[in-house]
């Protein structure tokens, strides 16, 4: 008598419970991309369809000024630590087994774990020290705080196309009398290019949507698309902040649909 192999999608219930699933994820967004055409000034109240407040949202000069400050620095701090998360990658991947790799591996990936909250206070009075000890103030606080946070979101997709690569190339390319850097530039480079591509996008949409360091390390003047919505939804709720929101949301599905393009494993 053969046993039949267990699936879960054959327990009771389990239909019911992934469509309550997928309600509860995903029917706030939509209601909030509906209510982003709303003619109504209220939130709740539907008053016919309208793109007046994409037009409104288009047209704020305050909007366009932390929408351009929050890509320098989504771009910034992408840039960063995907360079640091490269390096780190090649660091613990392409050499043997040694002691500490496991301990080195725990504090790159150490944001992912903490708290985001505790890295922010952190930051805050690491730049805080800073900032009295030489005077200097600027965007870059905000930069070197995204890039410090978004490593380890870049470091896990290079590190996990470095370790599906094959070896035989660089092997090849090494008997070949190619220095260490020839094989790099032309072998490992090429074969890592996606993976270093999706780590950069994953950075960019985390260091764009963040709220929580922003608005711990930012000075006055200097906020982001997030913390100026934030700013406003504490003074007026209004569709605005709807067509702004879905506007984001379709940014950064973009940007997530083509890191899983970039990530997927072909057959």
């Amino acid at each position: 008598m053969v046993r039949a192999s267990f699936s879960v999608a054959r327990l009771p219930g389990f239909a019911s419970t992934a469509i309550l699933v997928f309600v509860a994820l995903y029917l706030p967004i939509f209601t909030l991309v509906a209510y982003s055409f709303n003619a109504s000034q209220s939130v709740a109240v539907w008053g016919g369809f309208s793109l007046d407040w994409y037009a409104k949202a288009w047209a704020n000069q305050q909007v366009k000024e932390a929408t351009v400050r929050s890509l320098v620095i989504a771009v910034s701090a992408a840039g960063i630590a995907t360079t640091v998360a490269t390096m780190a990658a090649l660091g613990t991947t392409r050499r043997r087994a040694f002691k500490g790799q496991t301990f080195i591996y725990v504090m790159i990936n150490q944001p992912l774990m903490v708290p985001e909250i505790v890295t922010a206070v952190a930051l805050l009075i690491l730049f805080g020290i800073i900032k009295q000890a030489t005077g200097i103030q600027g965007l870059g606080y905000v930069i070197l705080a995204h890039s410090a946070f978004c490593i380890p979101f870049a470091y896990l997709p290079i590190r996990a196309r470095l370790e599906g690569m094959d070896l035989t190339l660089e092997t090849a390319a090494a008997d070949l009398y190619a220095t260490p850097w020839q094989t790099f530039r032309r072998v490992t480079l090429p074969l890592l290019a996606p993976g270093i591509v999706a780590g950069a996008m994953l950075a960019f949409v985390i260091s764009l949507d963040d709220v929580v360091i922003t608005e711990f390390v930012k000075s006055g003047g200097q906020d982001t698309l997030p913390t100026y919505m934030l700013g406003q939804l504490r003074r007026q709720l209004t569709p605005e902040m709807n067509a702004i929101s879905a506007m984001l949301l379709a940014l950064t599905l973009v940007l997530l649909t083509a890191f899983f393009l970039l990530t997927r494993k072909k057959d």
